[in-house]
C-alpha cells in the first residue's frame, strides 16, 4: 500500500513539474517582447537606410556603362628632349639636343582611356564627360551585363565638358534624371561608375556613398576653355574612371555627373565634384538634336570684390561682380558698361560674386534684353543689356615695339610684344606688361608680378607705354591698377 501511494505521489510530482514548466514557458513567452518590439528604433532606421542604398544600386547600376577609348598619338624621338621652360637655360638644352639628335620622324602609338557614362534614352543615347571621349578614334561601351558595343559621338561640348554617344541596342535600362535645383547640403550622395574596371576585370559598376558637402563650387578654367562653375561638391569617393558616371540621391535620381576630384596626392581625399543635372539636361538635348550649344555672353572680364575694393567702389556688403575689362564691340560696350562698374543684379537676380554672374549670363536667352543694376562712382544705376552669343575665338594681335621704362613704385613695364606675349602667355592686345618687380616695394605689396598686363591706372585707359608715362606723372597717393587678373590698389610707399 505504501509503495502504491509513493508511486502515486511521484506521478503527481512529475505531472505538476510538467505543468509548471509549461506554464512558465507560456508566461515567459507572453511577457517577452516580440522581434519588432525588441529591435531598437535606431536599428530599424539603419536597416531601412541600408535597404535604400541597396535599392539604388539595383535601380541605377544597370544603366551605368563603362567607356573605353583609343586614340592615335604622334611623337618623334626628339620629343623627349623638348623643353617647356621659358629661361635661356631651358632653350639652350632644347637647341643642344636638337642639334645632336635632330628632329626624328614621327611615329604613332595608341593611347587608351577609361571612363563612365549612363543611359538616358532607350534608343541608346549615353551621357558622359567630353574629356572622356575627346579625340577618340574608337569608343567601346560595355554594359554591366558584359555586352560590348561600338559607340559613335553624336555631339560634344568642350565648355560644359559634356558629350552624347550612342550605341545600337534594344531594351536598355535607363537612369532617371532628378532636379538638381532641389539638392541641399547634407543630403545623401551616391556616386556610381566603373573606376579601375579594366584591372578587376568586371563591367559591373561600383557604388560609393557620401553626402553633398557644398554647392555652387567652381574650378579654375582649363587650358582648353572647359568652364566648371556651379558644381556640386561631395565626399562620396570619386576615382579615375568615375568621370561621366552619375551622382544620385537616395531616391535613385541622377542629380549630377561626376567630373573631377581635388587631390594633392592623386588619391581620393573626399572632395569630388559633379555637374548639376539641370545644367547638363539642356546641353544633352541640344547635342541629341544635333544643335550647337550656345551660351549667353556680355563681353566683360570680371572679378570678385574684397574688403578694400568694396570700400573703394562704394559697395558695403562685398556682393557683386567688378568689371575688369569691357571687350570692344561686345554687348557690354554697346550697353555703355565701363571698367570699374560693379554689377549687382542681372535679370532681377542678386549677383553674389563673379560665379553667379557667369552662371546667370551663360544661361540667359541670346538676343534677349535684360535689366541690370550697376554701382558706378558709388551711385546705383539701372540699365539694360542685350545678351550676345559667346564667340568661340577672339582674334589677337601684338605690337613689336619693345621699350622698358624706369622703375616706378618698384616695377618696370614694357609694351606688349610678340616675344613677351609668348613668354608670359599674354592674350591682351593693349596695355603694358610688367617685366620686373622689386621685393618689398609698393608694386610687390600690391601683388603685381612679371607678366601682368596693366590696362588702366587711376581709371584712365592705358593702351601703350606713352599712355602709361603720361598717367603716372599725375598720380599722387594710392591708385587703383587694373590688370588682366583684376583690380588692385597700388600705394605710394
Amino acid at each position: 500500500m505504501f509503495r502504491e501511494k509513493k508511486a502515486t505521489i511521484w506521478v503527481l510530482v512529475f505531472i505538476c513539474g510538467v505543468l509548471g514548466g509549461f506554464l512558465l514557458v507560456v508566461r515567459l513567452d507572453f511577457f517577452s517582447p516580440t522581434k519588432a518590439e525588441y529591435e531598437l528604433p535606431a536599428t530599424i532606421e539603419a536597416q531601412k537606410l541600408e535597404n535604400g542604398f541597396v535599392e539604388v544600386a539595383k535601380k541605377v547600376g544597370p544603366a551605368v556603362v563603362s567607356i573605353s577609348t583609343e586614340r592615335t598619338e604622334k611623337a618623334g624621338f626628339g620629343r623627349q628632349y623638348r623643353s617647356y621652360g621659358d629661361s635661356d637655360f631651358d632653350r639652350f638644352f632644347e637647341d643642344f639636343f636638337r642639334e645632336f639628335f635632330g628632329d626624328a620622324p614621327e611615329r604613332e602609338y595608341k593611347q587608351r582611356g577609361l571612363g563612365s557614362g549612363f543611359i538616358i534614352d532607350r534608343q541608346g543615347y549615353i551621357l558622359t564627360n567630353q574629356h572622356v571621349i575627346a579625340d577618340a578614334d574608337k569608343i567601346t561601351v560595355t554594359l554591366p551585363d558584359g555586352r560590348k558595343f561600338k559607340a559613335e559621338i553624336k555631339g560634344s561640348d568642350t565648355r560644359s565638358d559634356l558629350a552624347i554617344i550612342k550605341i545600337e541596342a534594344d531594351n536598355l535600362p535607363l537612369a532617371r534624371l532628378g532636379n538638381s535645383d532641389d539638392v541641399q547640403i547634407g543630403q545623401w550622395a551616391i556616386a556610381i561608375g566603373n573606376p579601375y574596371g579594366y584591372i578587376v576585370g568586371s563591367a559591373e559598376p561600383t557604388v560609393t556613398v557620401g553626402i553633398v558637402s557644398a554647392l555652387s563650387r567652381s574650378l579654375p578654367q582649363t587650358y582648353d576653355q572647359r568652364s566648371y562653375i556651379d558644381l556640386i561638391q561631395t565626399d562620396a569617393a570619386i576615382n579615375p574612371g568615375n568621370s561621366g558616371g552619375p551622382l544620385v540621391n537616395i531616391m535613385g535620381e541622377v542629380i549630377g555627373i561626376n567630373v573631377a576630384i581635388f587631390t594633392p596626392s592623386g588619391g581620393n581625399i573626399g572632395i569630388g565634384f559633379a555637374i548639376p543635372i539641370n545644367s547638363a539636361r539642356d546641353v544633352a538635348e541640344s547635342l541629341i538634336a544635333g544643335k550647337k550649344v550656345q551660351y549667353g555672353w556680355l563681353g566683360v572680364s570680371i572679378q570678385d570684390l574684397d574688403e578694400e575694393l568694396s570700400k573703394h567702389f562704394g559697395v558695403l556688403d562685398q556682393k557683386g561682380a567688378l568689371i575688369v575689362k569691357v571687350l570692344p564691340g561686345g554687348p557690354a560696350e554697346k550697353a555703355g558698361f565701363r571698367e570699374g562698374d560693379v554689377l549687382r543684379k542681372f535679370a532681377g537676380e542678386q549677383i553674389k560674386d563673379m560665379r553667379s554672374l557667369l552662371r546667370l549670363a551663360s544661361r540667359a536667352e541670346i538676343g534677349k534684353e535684360v535689366e541690370v543694376e550697376i554701382i558706378r562712382d558709388k551711385r546705383l544705376i539701372r540699365s539694360k543689356v542685350k545678351v550676345g552669343e559667346r564667340p568661340e575665338d577672339i582674334s589677337q594681335a601684338y605690337g613689336d615695339s619693345e621699350e622698358i621704362t624706369h622703375a616706378w613704385r618698384g616695377m618696370q613695364v614694357s609694351n606688349i610684344t610678340a616675344d613677351l606675349a609668348s613668354k608670359y602667355r599674354i592674350t591682351e592686345t593693349q596695355g603694358v606688361v610688367v617685366t620686373s618687380v622689386e621685393p618689398r616695394s609698393p608694386a610687390y605689396e600690391a601683388g603685381l608680378i612679371p607678366g601682368d598686363v596693366i590696362s588702366s591706372m587711376n581709371r584712365q585707359r592705358i593702351k601703350n607705354l606713352d599712355d602709361y608715362e603720361k598717367i603716372i606723372k599725375g598720380i599722387k597717393g594710392a591708385t587703383t591698377v587694373l590688370t588682366d587678373r583684376g583690380f588692385t590698389v597700388l600705394k605710394d610707399k
